[in-house]
């Protein structure tokens, strides 16, 4: 779907959410102008359902996380504009495109660059925002339709973040609550689960560094799977993942970066189902399967190019992609090119694969 086709005119980032009363299927993608809703449940023919307007100015930069059919919606470089929240059972009766407004708007911050949900624990994480020092701006989300602020870990500063119930093999940290943040210039983990009192529990860096910009873990928290974002262009480097061992929350050990060997800047990455998927600007969406990552049992087995006007370490194409439908939809935001709606094979690292990259 065209960005014109959504009253758009250049995309950012992308979410989803599956309706559990109908079982439909919608993606959330973020644009320069505010946040379109696309029905995706035919996903050979996806339906444009209407817009959320930015709350303020228009902005490059959009985030969107989804809780209890709830939309939280962030936006950098749009002056004051707060969180937007957006009951998304909502678009249940739309059968017209439509121009939406916020439910709430919360305000304890003007801009931020990303938002973070532990979905299990019920709780936000804003992150660059002008509260924190630019760190965790902890917000509570019990009542989704009124977030209350419930804390700060200030640091300088957190670009993305992951935060989830640790059930991992580190048994100290068993049951807590850990964010995993890509600070810019350090991998750090924290401990959040007294809001009030966030306790950093390590920091980390690794050769050949230039951007820490975003990461996820494997299902088991085993491994943190990281892209760095100047990387290409500072260093003169192809395109790489880096991987490290967190099996001991306070002393993450780096292991490697699996190059894939291509020319175009790393952006946004999900782990899903045994696979990592990265959206990695002008070379599209890659796919890689992974086994023992202790091993390097990593390689890439499938690919779409969003992007086929270049494929140099440029700020365009592929911004994010979201793995986690129900139905195994994958949905890809494109800068220039818009919504992507695709689905993959059947390959997994145990089975043959394509050998191209």
């Amino acid at each position: 779907m065209p960005l014109a086709a959504m009253d758009g005119t250049q995309g950012n980032d992308i979410w989803g959410w599956a309706d559990p009363e109908t079982g439909k299927e919608y993606a959330l993608m973020g644009l320069f102008n505010g946040t379109a809703f696309v029905d995706i449940s035919d996903p050979e023919n996806p339906l444009f359902l209407g817009m959320l307007p930015t709350q303020t100015v228009d902005a490059p930069w959009r985030d969107i996380k989804v809780y209890a059919n709830h939309a939280y919606i962030v936006a950098d470089g749009a002056g004051t504009h707060g969180m937007q929240v957006f009951d998304l059972t909502r678009l249940r009766d739309v059968s017209a495109p439509q121009t939406f407004s916020a439910d709430v708007l919360y305000g304890d911050f003007g801009h931020a660059h990303n938002l973070a949900i532990d979905e299990e624990s019920g709780f936000a994480y804003a992150v660059s925002t002008d509260t924190c020092d630019g760190g965790l701006h902890i917000i509570n989300l019990a009542t989704p339709n009124n977030p209350l602020f419930a804390g700060c870990h200030n640091v300088t500063r957190t670009h993305d973040t992951q935060c989830v119930v640790y059930r991992g093999p580190d048994t100290e940290h068993l049951g807590r609550q850990i964010c995993v943040s890509s600070n810019e210039n350090h991998l750090e983990v924290v401990d959040v689960t007294e809001k009030a009192a966030p306790l950093s529990l390590s920091s980390s860096t690794y050769p050949q560094m230039a951007y820490v910009h975003q990461g996820w873990l494997t299902e088991d928290h085993r491994f943190f799977l990281l892209g760095d974002e100047m990387d290409e262009t500072s260093l003169g480097l192809t395109t790489r993942t880096h991987v490290f061992d967190v099996s001991d929350l306070d002393a993450p050990q780096y292991l490697y970066a699996h190059d894939l060997g291509t020319a175009a800047t790393d952006h946004n990455l999900y782990v899903h189902d045994g696979r990592i998927y990265e959206a990695n600007y002008t070379s599209g969406l890659r796919v890689l399967d992974f086994g023992d990552l202790a091993e390097r049992e990593i390689r890439v087995s499938q690919w779409f190019d969003t992007f086929p006007d270049g494929d140099g370490p440029a700020l365009e194409g592929a911004w994010s992609v979201y793995p986690f439908l129900p139905s195994e939809t994958i949905i890809v935001s494109d800068i220039q090119g818009g919504l992507f709606v695709l689905e993959t094979h059947t390959p997994t690292f145990e089975t043959e694969m394509p050998s191209g990259n």
